[in-house]
């Protein structure tokens, strides 16, 4: 059985290059700067919700450790100060940055569970969303 904290790259050589994931490096990375970027900067981003339920999946120890990995490095992109395009680039900035989380959700948003983004809202200061109407 493989290591669930592994990845492999398909790199064209002869052998599939294993490459160890430290999760537990990026949870302690991400828990130490994401809260305070995502704070500054929430009223200017259309997909802070997602930030932050992201964020509330990764923490979240029934959280299988390969979507931990996926999230952690979607979220660690979001508080690297270098990355594709600065976030200082008004209207652009945050593009990059959202295409990740995009990339991120798609892969591994079913561990997005109700509760994650719930507590999302709550930390955003937004409404829980109007419960359908029972007939």
């Amino acid at each position: 059985m493989r290591n669930p904290t592994e990845i492999i790259i398909e790199n064209g050589e002869s052998q599939p290059r294993r490459l160890p994931i430290d999760v537990e490096a990026d949870r302690r990375r991400t828990k130490r700067k994401f809260m305070t970027k995502l704070l500054k900067v929430a009223g200017r981003l259309p997909f802070a919700d997602d930030l932050a339920a992201s964020y509330y999946a990764a923490m979240d120890p029934k959280t299988p450790k390969k979507a931990k990995a996926v999230l952690f490095a979607a979220l660690g992109y979001f508080v690297v100060p270098t990355d594709a395009l600065p976030d200082v680039i008004a209207g652009l900035g945050f593009t990059d940055d959202a295409t990740v989380l995009a990339t991120a959700l798609g892969i591994v948003g079913s561990q997005i569970k109700e509760k994650h983004r719930r507590a999302a809202r709550r930390l955003l200061g937004l409404p829980e969303p109007a419960s359908p109407k029972e007939d």
